[in-house]
């Protein structure tokens, strides 16, 4: 019986930090990559967003049965908010990306998307398929089925169940169906079959629980002929976890939705009901009956047969003495007709062979970035630590493909390492999320290459490959080039290398008020993507904005230097929005790009290059009061936007709220979530309704009926609900006309709540004591009237507002009605 080694726990979480630190595997990981690499099975898990799918399952697939496990959103999760930081839309996009990819990193799957671009809560599939451009989508979920080639599919959600759940939801399961025989179908988007081959997966289930039934009762009683039951709570000693603790750590990477999860043992059991396909005899495993061994491939038994006495008399003392056999079963599964098996397979076989081997490969360039048309020197090093005879033939560095060639053996523990220069090209494409490359829609990102679609990020620009000879057998090892420093706190750390533009233009903010005509000063900060760079900024806007000077001078001598220029603006007299385009020219260049970075710890360091431009907008609005105090929530730039109209701000932190700190304030807002995610204000809540009964207005923003810090919300009964409007052009009808909300200082009318973005609001109370008055009345095509969207109560001699209204969406968006309301919120009793 095989001694067999654990993992720590700290493994998980120490990769996730080094998300693109190189992989190291110990004995325990080699060998259970090569279990898998004796496994030809693929499932493919389908939901709508991150954070929808099942980790226990693809932990599950991946560790238990070995299987090739991937998983499909269909959307980036866009739409949604974010706990951990202000950033929305694209930029949360992109954070959760990465959360998915840090997940699956720790369960073991591989990650996918479509182009569907999450564009906020759906109630129907039939709205969610109107906004995304169906047959794009399909046509993406026909594509990636296609590519991978599962031969199970596993939708998170019900197709037969529309109206019950997220619009999106419901769509995701609709498309998968609808995918699994269109995938094998030659007249189905014929376009793909120049890069890819029809495909007809075995079998398609519906991932089902309690859940889907209303309790467990109904689940109990329900027919499960067509279910498959089996046990997904296993522990793998060579992990030293179980399966749900896994799954827990996979799911907790969800942190900008607040999804950190305690892992469980013991038994788990999951359901799939069968939606096509036939059932297997046992019941328990979606296997039965597909061939998973090597021998479903010709060519594949005698490869199998090498592999199997690799498994068998693997050596965890000495991985390196499997090397012979795993050499020659490379050179078998190079020679395989069957073009995908073989693709999948070789490079999972090299990267067991270079672990075994010990081979530390690296390529790391001496700048974090450069420019097109750039030189940068990069290093490489190659270490064999192993007693197998290794020669390092040659190491080529693309896109320029220069070379050197050192010819020499790799002894053991022996390091070489050499530098060579990468000439950037001047065609090279910036580093930036691929799917934000181009305009697109509402409801669909447009991507012009089709080889792109699907992946999880932009795939590496620059790449270095090492040409290893093994015993007279060459095998290319492909290493993308990075960059790398000692963190003083967390030691070495890597970053991908970045290809970046020349020069970059942004604003301190995305958006500007004005709320009178006097002039106000902007600020542009150019920054400098090389050394010596001299040119001009000018700043292009709309007609009546007056921008002096037109044009101003730069220059900065250093590689990721910035200077800061200012300008005067002078909005029109009457109320007017526009947007100025930065146009920075450097020599016969012009650019109106800037660079985002995106950085948490538990995601790689990000890079977006988008457009530039900044917001104007005049408002005629009035306002009563000056100081207000803002606490905190899940993250928002609410504080800033006030700021914009011309209040002070001033945020204060939970545990400094007392009644003497608030009494200088105007106003206290309540920033979005804050009940749900401050624990403190179980505490504060009396010190706030304090604040109210002596004359205070405390303003609070919208928090989800679930993990409320506080079971006085108000000071009168409020019950928050479920409730949304996600018409963003939906009818607003006022409820009480003569309200002081609706009248002062400024005159509220039906023209402010045109040009909103995304929806009217969320998690509106339903049920609330008389003492409130519902000032606004809306809802969604075909619903009730939802009337908790403002609330306002007089609570001794001040005043308490609820609001699920999306200010936090419409401030960034310079939604001038927004400003106004919010503005009389502020200013009532004054």
């Amino acid at each position: 019986m095989r001694k067999v080694l654990s993992l720590l726990v700290l493994f998980f979480l120490y990769s996730t930090l080094q998300a693109q630190a190189p992989t190291k595997l110990s004995a325990s990981e080699i060998y259970h990559q090569i279990e898998k690499l004796n496994f030809l099975g693929s499932v493919l898990y389908v939901a709508a967003h991150p954070d929808d799918e099942n980790t226990r399952l693809i932990s599950y697939f991946s560790n238990e049965k070995n299987a090739r496990t991937a998983y499909l959103s269909l959307t980036r999760g866009d739409g949604g908010q974010n706990l951990i930081g202000p950033q929305i839309r694209e930029e949360l996009g992109v954070i959760r990306t990465q959360e998915l990819l840090a997940a699956r990193r720790i369960d073991g799957g591989q990650q996918f998307f479509t182009r569907a671009n999450d564009f906020g809560y759906s109630k129907t599939a039939d709205e969610t398929l109107e906004v995304w451009n169906r047959d794009e989508v399909l046509s993406d979920v026909v594509w990636i089925i296609r590519k991978f080639k599962p031969d199970v599919i596993i939708n998170r959600f019900d197709h037969r169940t529309p109206g019950s759940t997220h619009g999106h939801h419901t769509s995701s399961a609709i498309l998968s169906v609808e995918a699994f025989e269109l995938a094998n179908n030659k007249s189905a988007f014929p376009d793909q079959l120049e890069f890819t081959e029809t495909h007809q997966p075995e079998k398609l289930f519906f991932n089902t629980s309690p859940w889907f039934y209303g309790s467990e009762e109904a689940f109990e009683e329900a027919n499960k002929q067509n279910f498959l039951q089996f046990d997904t709570g296993v522990y793998f000693p060579l992990k030293g976890l179980s399966n749900p603790e896994i799954a827990a750590l996979s799911r907790s990477q969800h942190r900008s939705q607040g999804f950190g999860s305690t892992g469980s043992r013991g038994t788990q059991e999951e359901y799939l009901e069968l939606i096509k396909g036939t059932m297997s005899e046992g019941k328990e495993d979606i296997f039965e009956g597909i061939n998973t061994s090597w021998s479903r491939i010709e060519g594949g038994a005698e490869i199998g047969k090498i592999l199997s006495e690799v498994e068998e008399n693997f050596d965890f003392t000495n991985p390196a003495a499997s090397l012979p056999k795993l050499v020659a079963a490379y050179q078998l599964v190079k020679e395989l007709d069957n073009e995908y098996w073989r693709e999948i397979k070789s490079k999972e076989i090299k990267n067991i062979i270079a672990a075994s081997a010990g081979l530390y490969l690296e390529a790391v360039a001496e700048n974090a970035t450069a420019t097109p048309s750039e030189e940068v020197n990069v290093r490489f090093e190659a270490i064999n630590r192993s007693d197998y005879a290794i020669d390092l033939r040659k190491v080529e560095i693309s896109p320029n493909n220069s070379s050197i060639e050192p010819d020499v053996t790799l002894k053991n523990n022996t390091g070489w390492s050499e530098e060579l220069i990468l000439h950037i090209p001047k065609s090279s494409e910036v580093t930036s999320p691929y799917w934000l490359n181009e305009e697109g829609t509402t409801g669909m990102y447009k991507v012009g290459n089709r080889e792109l679609i699907g992946l999880p990020e932009t795939p590496a620009h620059t790449k270095a490959v090492f040409y290893l000879d093994f015993n007279g057998v060459e095998i290319p090892f492909q290493k993308e080039v990075v960059y790398k420093y000692n963190d003083n706190v967390f030691g070495e750390t890597y970053r991908s290398f970045e290809i970046v533009p020349p020069v970059s233009v942004a604003f301190d903010e995305n958006v500007m008020i004005f709320d009178s005509d006097q002039k106000r000063q902007i600020s542009a900060r150019i920054t400098s993507g090389k050394d010596s760079v001299q040119g001009t900024l000018v700043l292009d806007s709309g007609e009546n904005w007056k921008i002096k000077p037109e044009s101003r001078n730069f220059s900065i001598p250093q590689k990721g230097g910035s200077v800061t220029l200012n300008f005067s603006i002078t909005p029109p007299a009457d109320q007017s929005e526009t947007y100025i385009i930065p146009k920075a020219k450097v020599k016969n260049e012009v650019y109106s790009v800037k660079n985002v970075h995106i950085e948490y710890q538990h995601i790689p360091y990000q890079t977006l290059v988008l457009p530039s431009e900044l917001k104007l907008a005049k408002l005629d609005i009035n306002k009563k009061g000056q100081q207000i105090g803002y606490i905190e929530g899940a993250g928002d730039v609410v504080p800033e936007s006030l700021e914009q109209i011309g209040y002070k701000v001033t945020r204060i932190s939970p545990v400094d709220i007392s009644e003497a700190s608030l009494k200088r304030f105007d106003a206290v807002v309540i920033g979005i979530r804050a009940y749900n995610v401050v624990e403190e204000l179980k505490y504060k809540q009396p010190i706030l309704l304090n604040y109210v009964k002596n004359g205070g207005n405390l303003i609070v923003q919208y928090n989800t009926n679930r993990d409320l810090k506080s079971d006085n919300l108000a000071p009168y009964n409020l019950e928050l609900s479920r409730d949304r409007v996600t018409d963003e052009n939906a009818e607003v009808r006022f409820l009480a006309a003569d309200h002081p909300l609706l009248n002062s200082p400024n005159k509220i009318t039906k023209a402010d709540f045109e040009n909103w973005v995304q929806e009217r609001g969320l998690y509106f109370p339903n049920k609330w004591a008389p003492e409130f008055t519902p000032v606004l009345s809306m809802n969604d095509k075909e619903e009730l009237p939802r009337d908790g969207s403002l609330l306002v109560a007089k609570y001794g001699e001040g005043y308490y507002i609820y609001t699920g209204i999306s200010f936090f969406r419409q401030f960034p968006a310079g939604v001038p009605g927004a400003y106004k309301l919010f503005a009389n919120m502020i200013s009532i009793g004054k």
